[in-house]
């Protein structure tokens, strides 16, 4: 379902105009997990635009309220979705007492020139969101178009991955971490865009944020393939996006479902990997309207706090 990854930069993008607005990086294996003992869990700004339209409100017309209501459900912390809400979201953040050690920022890195700006537009943003104690940035490099057919050439591919690289290693001296995101577009054709994104790049400035369940649904709802690039590319998980569906429809709370979470949470400790733990739990066509927006948080933060509780110091 490409249209969930358009909907959803969408919903970033009117967010932001309501708002007005050679080593593995040590990041990896102990990236947000715990601190004194607690497990860190957070959540993204996505979540809650999703939850507040069902609800015919909008989170960000009243950033405070809506944030006040993040940490009422049990939050640590929250990645805002995109560069232009840090001004804003950064001393609300602090006074609900909620961390961002993760952003969120769009970029197009397919086009030399376009590249050049999205670098130059994210190390800006990077620098702010430091000051905050930012670990990790994650991007997902924009497709040629949302929903539709058109894939990106071998070239395109190839100038999307030096940009990819030359991002990272910019992070990188900076003390923080480039994270890779992907929707289902990027799963087409043999995954090679995902692939050649984890490939064609340097492990030391590119880490991965596993979108457990956009590479379910984009491998055509297939465990198989999702547990193939934990194996392929686990050692490069610095974040992790939590999403249940039952049925492959997104239930409303992150719990029991498709996605055997507990195989993958035992996966990562094995091989001693500790991500920086995202919930991404969204609704859409066809899921239960059971739950507001915190109670939904809630649960989902219950369930992942169970399920990953040996994560924690």
């Amino acid at each position: 379902m490409a249209n969930q990854g358009c909907s959803r930069r969408g919903f970033l993008k009117g967010a932001a105009l309501a708002a007005g607005l050679g080593a593995m990086p040590a990041v990896v294996g102990k990236a947000g997990g715990a601190t004194g003992g607690k497990l860190h869990i957070a959540c993204n700004q996505y979540v809650w635009g999703v939850f507040y339209q069902r609800e015919g409100k909008d989170f960000g017309a009243s950033l405070d309220a809506g944030l006040a209501e993040v940490a009422a459900s049990g939050i640590d912390g929250f990645e805002p979705g995109g560069a232009e809400q840090i001004d804003r979201m950064t001393p609300l953040l602090k006074k609900h007492g909620l961390e961002m050690r993760s952003l969120y920022v769009n970029s197009t890195l397919h086009d030399s020139a376009q590249a050049d700006r999205s670098i130059e537009e994210i190390l800006a943003a990077a620098t702010k969101a430091k000051a905050f104690s930012t670990r990790i940035i994650v991007t997902n490099p924009s497709p040629l178009q949302w929903g539709g057919p058109q894939n990106k050439t071998d070239e395109q591919l190839k100038t999307q991955a030096a940009a990819m690289d030359k991002l990272g290693a910019a992070l990188r001296r900076m003390g923080l971490t480039l994270a890779y995101h992907n929707h289902d577009i990027e799963l087409r054709n043999a995954a090679r865009e995902f692939h050649h994104m984890m490939v064609g790049t340097d492990p030391a400035n590119v880490t991965l944020c596993l979108d457990a369940h956009w590479v379910y649904r984009g491998a055509g709802n297939s465990q198989v393939a999702l547990f193939d690039i934990v194996e392929l590319y686990g050692k490069r998980i610095s974040e992790l996006h939590l999403r249940q569906s039952q049925n492959n429809i997104w239930t409303e709370a992150f719990g029991p479902g498709d996605i055997d979470y507990e195989r993958l949470a035992n996966h990562l400790l094995k091989i001693g990997v500790k991500p920086l733990l995202v919930l991404e739990q969204a609704v859409e066509a066809g899921s239960s309207n059971s739950m507001k927006a915190v109670e939904a948080s809630r649960a989902s933060v219950l369930y992942a706090r169970r399920l990953f509780s040996r994560f924690a110091d």
